[in-house]
């Protein structure tokens, strides 16, 4: 069974009918009173474990399967086995994430403070929070209800955490104001001084940077990355927003609704980066560029100007996907025909 109880908190077990309901299914087959006791990959999944169907390459997987239910698109239905119960969802992967957090929901907030954890008298933490061990709360911070302050994380002063954040092992945040249900992995860094000088005759002349991060409501923010405040605007990353590890976001970055930024991206200076963008990963994109909602950046593109909307960018520098193919197709073209020539061969 998928979920290391060492690791993983489970719960459980769940009935068919909870499930169907808890996810917006439809039970199309099995008994509504059938007991499911954990989750599990179609190909290892047993008779009272749960697994799903969201990719047609798996199909030969799902006919095999042992599992005692399946979530399923209805075209695939006919692929499940016999004894399979049958649960269906015109988006089987979104239903998966809503089955798979009933059998392993996030761990609550043990109230209190460790010990040894340090404590500025003039903080805020909510009495229901949980204070690991040798965190560190500055004067004037607020720590939120229900809130998760990992070990040896620092919360700086005056940071502002809203209800239900996470805040992992070794996280520091300074200058930032969090909404609700942030998660900060372990090791980030958000708050930081950005990367702001001007160049002098004598040499650099740092300017100070006077800004703030602002992270709103069910955004995450992955293990390693790092945030920089802003100079005098705030940095910005809207709500539902998903940084991956590894993701460097410069001063001033407006980052909108729901983006995707994937690991080792990095964006420079007063990037705008509008609603449901997608980044791949190892993309560099350049200060002061926009690029319009839902557009998609392929990973390790060089971005240096802006893209529009729903546009599809790849390369370096980056340029609409279609024109990148045709030009990588000519040069196949241009290599095999000199190819050819060497070899004294002719069309």
């Amino acid at each position: 069974m998928a979920g290391d109880a060492r690791f993983f908190r489970r719960a459980g077990p769940h009935s068919l009918a909870t499930l169907a309901q808890a996810a917006g299914l439809d039970l199309a087959d099995g008994p509504p009173d059938r007991l499911i006791q954990g989750v599990g990959p179609l190909q290892a999944a047993g008779a009272e474990e749960i697994s799903f169907l969201d990719n047609r390459l798996y199909l030969p997987a799902l006919r095999a399967t042992q599992a005692g239910a399946v979530i399923v698109h209805p075209d695939h239905r006919e692929a499940v086995p016999a004894g399979t119960a049958v649960l269906l969802s015109a988006k089987p992967y979104e239903a998966w994430a809503r089955v798979a957090t009933l059998f392993h929901p996030l761990p609550p907030a043990v109230a209190g403070v460790h010990p040894s954890a340090v404590v500025d008298p003039a903080a805020r933490v909510d009495a229901s929070a949980e204070i690991g061990p040798l965190a560190v709360i500055a004067a004037g911070a607020e720590i939120g209800p229900r809130c998760r302050v990992g070990a040896h994380a620092v919360i700086g002063e005056g940071v502002a955490i809203g209800e239900d954040c996470r805040i992992g092992p070794h996280a520091t945040l300074s200058h930032a104001i969090l909404g609700r249900r942030v998660y900060v992995y372990p090791g980030a860094r958000i708050g930081q001084e950005g990367y702001g000088f001007a160049i002098t005759d004598r040499g650099f002349l740092s300017v100070p940077q006077v800004g703030r991060v602002l992270l709103e409501d069910d955004v995450e923010v992955g293990a390693n990355t790092t945030i920089d405040r802003g100079s005098l605007q705030d940095t910005v990353i809207g709500a539902g927003s998903r940084l991956d590890n590894l993701v460097q976001i410069g001063h001033n970055v407006r980052i909108g609704r729901a983006c995707a930024i994937v690991a080792q991206v990095g964006i420079a200076g007063s990037a705008v980066i509008e609603d449901f963008v997608l980044i791949g990963g190892q993309a560099g994109l350049v200060g002061h560029i926009r690029v319009g909602a839902g557009a998609k950046i392929g990973a390790q593109a060089g971005v240096m100007s802006d893209i529009p909307a729903r546009a599809d960018y790849v390369g370096s520098p980056a340029q609409p996907a279609r024109d990148t193919m045709r030009q990588i197709a000519t040069l196949r073209r241009l290599a095999q025909s000199g190819r050819r020539h060497r070899d004294g061969k002719t069309d």
